[in-house]
């Protein structure tokens, strides 16, 4: 049986795209069902559309700074759609301990650097600062702790000479499309084992 997963976005969802290529193929443990967005606007909203996925934005500005009904909003539109994972895919807003705790072991992020080596932002601009030989990218488990769940895989590029932070993070992005579709199938895999 297949995962039902949602992506939550705030731009173009160039990770959301590999992740719909991914469930194409029959074999894929897990199909995307849902796209959501707090930004009415971001591009991703028109692709998932484009593949027959339903998209809904659901505008973080409209309520303020109410963060937790944001958040209580967001969960509705999960619950409703039968969610099982929910895969964070350049979702830019820190999440409440709320949604964190409701998906617990069940919700993934993807981020561009090999953690736990610059959480954050700016992670290719700090690797070459760090002077570091190797970048690269992780998915784990979000947890309340920014960027500091538990691993599920990561991909590791090198870090060449010539490299500025347009070169670092064209290479990484790429390793970012080949890496969330495999750590999405291993947390399938492991929760269609426990059931």
């Amino acid at each position: 049986m297949k995962r039902r997963v949602a992506i939550l976005i705030s731009g173009r969802g160039s990770n959301m795209r590999a992740l719909l290529e991914a469930a194409r193929d029959p074999e894929f443990p897990a199909e995307i069902v849902l796209v959501l967005s707090n930004r009415p606007d971001a591009a991703g909203l028109d692709l998932a559309r484009a593949n027959g996925v339903p998209a809904v934005a659901i505008d973080h500005r409209a309520f303020g700074r109410d963060r937790a009904a944001h958040e209580a909003a967001i969960q509705q539109v999960l619950l409703e759609h039968r969610v099982e994972i929910v895969c964070l895919a350049g979702y830019m807003r820190l999440l409440t301990p709320f949604l964190v705790q409701a998906w617990a072991g069940r919700m993934l992020n993807i981020h561009p650097s090999l953690l736990p080596e610059f959480p954050g932002v700016d992670t290719h601009a700090r690797a070459l600062a760090a002077g570091v030989a190797e970048h690269g990218c992780t998915v784990h488990l979000v947890t309340e702790e920014m960027d500091a769940g538990p691993i599920i895989a990561q991909a590791r590029v090198p870090v060449l000479p010539s490299d500025d932070e347009d070169t670092l993070s064209a290479r990484v992005l790429a390793q970012e499309h080949a890496l969330y579709p495999k750590a999405l199938k291993i947390l399938s895999d492991r929760l269609g084992s426990q059931t």
